[in-house]
């Protein structure tokens, strides 16, 4: 591996052959002021690299990498072009990560256990496509992390809630059963993902924005993603979706196709994906 984006992990950067020249944070600045969140990449590489272009384009001071970037059909290309990066970059794992991690750790989950066949397969597919520094860095990544952004004051990043990695809720969910979660935190604003829809939202005093899926939307097809600048910009970045289901296809993965047609060229409707996440919402 090329990089390693943790300044506390020299052990293991030092072992990726990282002098520590190379080794930043987001908070290593003395001012952030824009900051590119991209959540739920789920190995579409091809979007990734298409978001990326426009974050360079964007000039940010750091990018935060939300969890999900695995499980999917481009593992270790997609994890190489988020080490290659030359912008200041943090991680926070999500599910997606911790279930991949623990099948390369020889753990089985509850979830895995009780899980139906077909959301376990991607997983262990994913796992074995990955390597021992892979899993290194992977164990690396902490479950949130906090950023003070001047005109947004403290940023809270977490993958699915400030509580866990898994927890659904939506821009429908009632604010009584988000204050519970969302009150004391001691922060302006929280970002999450994990239900790979984007909403802008108050609860109680805090802003709560979801950055979307950059590997599989639900809604209009592209690439969504979160700015902040300090101004909130919900991006969509459009990319070449016959091209890169084409590349999709051309994987061993498992669901080579499923993820192609459905996640890549024709992803379910929002309308749709709400009504199913309302039956499980903070379950």
């Amino acid at each position: 591996m090329k990089k390693c984006v943790l300044k506390r992990k020299f052990a293991v950067c030092w072992r990726y052959g990282v002098n520590d020249n190379h080794l930043f944070d987001c908070n290593s600045r003395s001012l952030v002021t824009r900051i590119a969140a991209i959540y739920d990449i789920h190995a579409n590489a091809y979007a990734l690299a298409a978001v990326l272009g426009e974050i360079r384009e964007a000039n940010v001071d750091c990018i935060v990498v939300g969890g999900d970037v695995v499980p999917g059909p481009m593992p270790r290309e997609t994890i190489q072009r988020l080490l290659d990066l030359d912008i200041p970059t943090q991680f926070i794992h999500g599910n997606g990560d911790r279930e991949v991690l623990a099948q390369m750790s020889g753990l089985e989950t509850d979830w895995y256990r009780t899980a139906p066949e077909q959301w376990r397969e991607p997983v262990r597919w994913t796992a074995q496509q990955l390597d021992i520094t892979h899993k290194r860095l992977l164990e690396s990544w902490p479950p949130t992390r906090r950023i003070k952004i001047p005109g947004l004051g403290d940023v809270l990043f977490c993958h699915a809630s400030p509580r866990n990695d898994t927890e659904i809720f939506t821009r429908l969910t009632s604010d009584d059963r988000l204050l519970p979660i969302f009150e004391g935190l001691g922060v302006s604003m929280v970002v999450c993902g994990h239900t790979h829809m984007q909403f802008d939202r108050m609860i109680g005093t805090t802003r709560v924005v979801n950055a979307g899926s950059v590997g599989m939307p639900f809604g209009e097809p592209g690439a969504d993603w979160l700015l902040l600048d300090p101004d909130i910009q919900l991006r969509h970045t459009r990319y070449d979706l016959v091209r890169a289901a084409q590349r999709i296809r051309s994987t061993s993965y498992p669901q080579a196709e499923e993820f192609a047609s459905r996640n890549v060229l024709h992803p379910p409707s929002e309308e749709d994906t709400l009504a199913a996440f309302t039956r499980a919402e903070l379950k």
